[in-house]
């Protein structure tokens, strides 16, 4: 099997309290320990990348995050899905072509800009493109931002999800979405479903697995957690 195929696989037959754990490495250094640590696969946070490079979260033009991603993926073996955001206007073959370029085996895909849901019948037309343009070489994680943007009701993220998995997404993502409505989600929800973890003090892996998770990412989270230690680093060093 090549790279995506073993990324594909590896989010089969989740057993309960079993998810998918994928941490996100911000820079090459960062993905050696993950790797090294024996995570099967790695996925990017666009925000995580954004600081490292010195970027506001959402600010980091289309060339450097392709860049970013390309190093990571250098520096392993396992396989690499990018969060490439909403896409940055790029049209979907362009999009498919420059991930392929970087060597990742999937992507993040947003649903709202700016903090404002966009139309998801719209979204999902676009997806598709994305999907036919792919083929089979990209594992397509579609984000549903309803949480993110003050929709509470599970209802319109699993309307939104159906919409996307029928366009072709892999796997769909309701950011920030409470862990006591997970069970909702995986009951509406077809095929896999992606939790964030975003605290420290929040739902571990396994217990997100439990509610329905089938993969657990970390967003900035491991990233801000870094730099809160070496920060820590530093504090004692200047004393």
């Amino acid at each position: 099997m090549n790279k995506t195929e073993v990324f594909r696989a590896l989010h089969r037959h989740r057993p309960p309290g079993d998810p998918l754990v994928l941490p996100g490495p911000w820079d090459a250094a960062s993905a050696r320990v993950f790797a090294d640590a024996g995570f099967p696969a790695l996925a990017t946070p666009s925000a995580g990348i954004a600081a490292s490079l010195g970027y506001a979260d959402g600010q980091v033009p289309a060339d450097e995050m392709f860049a970013a991603v390309t190093r990571i993926v250098r520096a392993v073996e396992v396989p690499v899905s990018a969060d490439v955001e909403a896409g940055y206007g790029l049209a979907p073959k362009e999009l498919v072509e420059r991930l392929l370029e970087t060597g990742a085996v999937g992507c993040n895909l947003e649903d709202s800009a700016h903090g404002v849901l966009k139309d998801p019948h719209r979204h999902a037309e676009w997806l598709a493109e994305v999907r036919a343009a792919a083929g089979d070489r990209l594992f397509v994680n579609a984000r549903v931002d309803t949480f993110a943007c003050g929709v509470a009701d599970p209802g319109r993220a699993v309307e939104r999800a159906a919409l996307y998995v029928a366009a072709g997404a892999d796997c769909v993502y309701p950011i920030m979405a409470p862990p006591e409505v997970l069970p909702l989600l995986r009951a509406g929800i077809e095929g896999p479903v992606n939790a964030g973890v975003f605290t420290e003090d929040g739902p571990s892996p396994a217990e997100l697995g439990a509610r329905g998770a089938t993969r657990v990412t970390f967003g900035p989270g491991l990233q801000r957690r870094a730099a809160r230690a070496l920060r820590e680093i530093a504090d004692r060093l200047v004393r």
